[in-house]
């Protein structure tokens, strides 16, 4: 496991990947108390991480406008419609 400060390096893909990795030792019930707090710390700071991605991507998603010709005249937000 990398140390906290890591995790806002971490890609979308990577910080989903040891999300769900936690969330399965998590899960199983094998884990010692201490370390099941320590996981959930991390599991905590990765969602944020998602999260936070996720909206930077909603955020740069356009929609493509068109002319009266059909030929694109240009970008909107998506939900700026």
């Amino acid at each position: 496991m990398t140390d906290a400060a890591n995790v806002e390096t971490l890609s979308f893909e990577k910080a989903l990947a040891e999300l769900e990795s936690i969330v399965a030792k998590l899960e199983g019930g094998n884990v010692p108390l201490e370390e099941s707090i320590a996981l959930y710390a991390r599991g905590e700071a990765l969602k944020t991480r998602c999260d936070a991605l996720l909206r930077d991507a909603e955020a740069r998603v356009e929609k493509i406008t068109q002319g009266a010709d059909g030929r694109p005249t240009g970008t909107v937000p998506l939900d700026g419609e």
